[in-house]
C-alpha cells in the first residue's frame, strides 16, 4: 500500500469513527466534541489538496513507505 492509499483510508476511517462517536443518535455515542475531530480531518484534507502538505504523509514517508502520485 502506498502513502496515498494509506492517507485516504486513515482519513475515511477517522471521519466515520468520529461521526459515530459524535452524533447523538449513534449507538456508540460518546460526546459531541468528537465532531471537532471530524472537522479537523476534513480541513486537513482540504488544505493538503491545495498545498500538497500532509502531516500523516510526512510521517509515513519517514517510516519508509513508498510514495504515490499525490504525496
Amino acid at each position: 500500500m502506498n502513502i496515498d492509499r494509506i492517507v485516504l483510508a486513515f482519513a475515511g476511517f477517522a471521519i466515520l469513527l468520529s461521526l459515530a462517536l459524535g452524533v447523538a443518535e449513534s449507538p456508540i455515542f460518546h460526546s459531541g466534541y468528537w465532531l471537532y475531530f471530524t472537522a479537523f480531518v476534513g480541513l486537513n484534507l482540504l488544505q493538503s489538496a491545495f498545498t500538497g502538505f500532509c502531516p500523516l504523509a510526512s510521517m509515513l514517508r519517514g517510516m519508509g513507505k513508498s510514495s504515490g502520485s499525490a504525496f
